[in-house]
């Protein structure tokens, strides 16, 4: 069962492109075992010395897949994401293997919706999301934008003028604004749990979280 799986188990990635070298790269950073495969020579040599395995394969091939022990892998990222007809390949031989959980890159809907019906357990639209997570930071005042199911974010930004120099008691900022302030950073300090009695000042930053309709008229507030 996929509750099962181990915080720490293996990884198999399929497709070193931009994303899936990425992925393979912050998971070597955390300590996984990662084993790599994609089609071009060039890019499996550059990551053969950055990550634990990285081979030449084709994952179309479930023959492929096989021989480099695919099946014995519980998580599975495809990456693949020049070709929807290779993506939707690759993740159905994965399905077919038996991996319990497996990862997908989709490059729209109607790919993702594929993927999932073919047996994905998760579809991810990194494009998308780039997308959407710039959209709100071009504003200036969010530094980052993190959103979560349905509306509810988590943002990082510079606190608007009417919560600057009071109490975030006095700000009453979670009746005025529907937000709550989770955290606070003072010029070259560490971000600090906020509290009732909390006073930020023009030069903080501020985690504040909330729905992303609230937390964009926060923000415009400026100041």
């Amino acid at each position: 069962m996929v509750d099962r799986i181990p915080h720490d188990a293996p990884v198999l990635i399929v497709g070193l492109g931009r994303f899936g070298a990425a992925t393979a790269g912050q998971l070597q950073r955390l300590g996984r075992e990662v084993l790599a495969v994609d089609t071009n020579m060039e890019l499996v040599q550059k990551w053969s010395e950055r990550i634990t395995h990285a081979v030449q394969a084709d994952a179309r091939s479930i023959d492929a897949l096989q021989q480099i022990g695919a099946k014995d892998f519980q998580i599975a990222v495809c990456a693949v994401g020049s070709s929807i007809e290779a993506s939707v390949l690759v993740t159905a031989n994965l399905v077919d293997l038996g991996v319990p959980q497996i990862w997908a890159k989709a490059l729209n809907q109607s790919h993702g919706k594929i993927l999932s019906r073919i047996g994905a357990n998760h579809v991810i639209y990194p494009e998308a999301e780039a997308g959407e997570r710039v959209a709100h930071l071009v504003s200036g005042r969010m530094l980052d934008f993190i959103q979560f199911d349905g509306d509810f974010a988590i943002v990082k930004m510079y606190p608007p003028k009417p919560i600057r120099g009071i109490s975030l008691a006095d700000s009453k900022v979670r009746s005025k604004f529907n937000l709550t302030v989770v955290g606070v950073k003072s010029p070259g300090g560490e971000f600090t749990y906020a509290e009732p009695q909390t006073v930020v000042s023009n030069h903080d930053l501020i985690i504040v979280s909330g729905d992303q309709r609230d937390i964009e008229r926060f923000a415009s507030l400026g100041g």
